[in-house]
């Protein structure tokens, strides 16, 4: 019978392999970055598609001494980061999704803000997370999802879920929580406005009014090109632009800002570049949660002006007395 000792060196064991497999991973990814693998994806070929058919990161991971035959804890922690290294970088998603998103946008800004120098140092794995840690805040700030809400799937307020019941009259439940998942964070859907009296029990200061305005809106202006349209007040009262039916904000646009101009004067700064990981992700929290409180303050200047000009006028008061 095995010791309780033997059995947490053996754990102790595993744990170390696997911290191995990630570290492996991730100097595959880096190299193969500089042997021209721009866009990392978990597909070791797709046939047609220029700078994705290359399988430099599965031959250096080769090299480095891991595979599911000979160290299956290694390999499988290394693919476990290169599953995260494809979503941080869109990878997979690239074979589609480019520069018709507001995240793709952001991920064009924040590579040529960190500089060639940066992703070739630090590698796409990690250049990957700095990226991913400015997007998860401006997405949620933006209302694509609401990360206060992970029992209906994280669904945004007043919107309702893609997979509801047929017939259901509260679309706020989903019968299928992984489709529902992965529309919202791989495709970038947010769903149908709730019926009225529904999305009142998310945003208890919505108005009859708002909510005509807002759906007239979302449905029938065409916008511009029919690619973006934008309205002074979303369902929660807010300036809101629509790319393609994804929402954007204030505090979204200068949460992306000031989390790109974070990470990049961080890591520019750094002593060695090699070694700027940790900087760059405290630079893009930084910068993110400066631009979100910025961003924050400019819709609460908007909407004290916007109530200041509802107001009647002294002179108004008068004549109605």
């Amino acid at each position: 019978m095995m010791g309780f000792q033997q059995l947490l060196n053996q754990v102790g064991e595993l744990k170390q392999k696997a911290y191995t497999g990630v570290n492996k991973s991730a100097e595959a990814s880096r190299l193969a970055y500089l042997q021209g693998e721009r866009n990392p994806t978990i597909l070791k070929e797709v046939p047609g598609i220029k700078n994705l058919t290359r399988q430099q990161y599965h031959q250096n991971l080769e090299k480095l001494g891991v595979s599911f035959k000979k160290t299956p804890v290694e390999a499988t922690a290394a693919f476990a980061t290169r599953l995260m290294t494809d979503l941080t970088n869109d990878g997979t998603r690239g074979i589609y999704w480019r520069y018709n998103h507001p995240l793709a946008i952001l991920e064009a800004g924040a590579k040529t803000a960190l500089g060639e120098k940066a992703y070739e140092a630090l590698g796409p794995t990690k250049t990957g997370l700095i990226t991913a840690s400015i997007a998860v805040p401006v997405t949620a700030v933006a209302g694509a999802y609401n990360i206060l809400n992970p029992g209906e799937m994280f669904r945004p307020k007043g919107f309702a879920q893609a997979y509801a019941a047929e017939g259901s009259e509260d679309r706020r439940e989903t019968t299928q929580p992984v489709p529902e998942l992965f529309e919202r964070f791989f495709l970038g859907r947010t769903g149908r406005p709730l019926a009225y009296e529904e999305a009142q029990k998310d945003i208890p200061s919505l108005t009859p009014e708002r909510y005509g305005n807002y759906l007239r809106n979302y449905y029938q202006d065409k916008g511009f090109l029919g690619l973006i349209k934008a309205t002074p007040e979303n369902l929660e009262g807010v300036p809101e632009a629509r790319m393609l039916g994804y929402p954007i904000t204030i505090p979204s646009v200068t949460a992306a800002v000031g989390g790109i101009a974070g990470a990049a004067t961080a890591i520019r700064t750094a002593p060695k570049l090699g070694g700027s990981f940790r900087r760059g992700l405290g630079g893009a929290a930084l910068g993110t949660g400066a631009g979100i409180i910025a961003g924050n303050l400019a819709n609460t200047a908007l909407a004290a002006k916007a109530t200041e000009q509802k107001l009647p006028t002294v002179g108004q008061y008068e004549i109605m007395q």
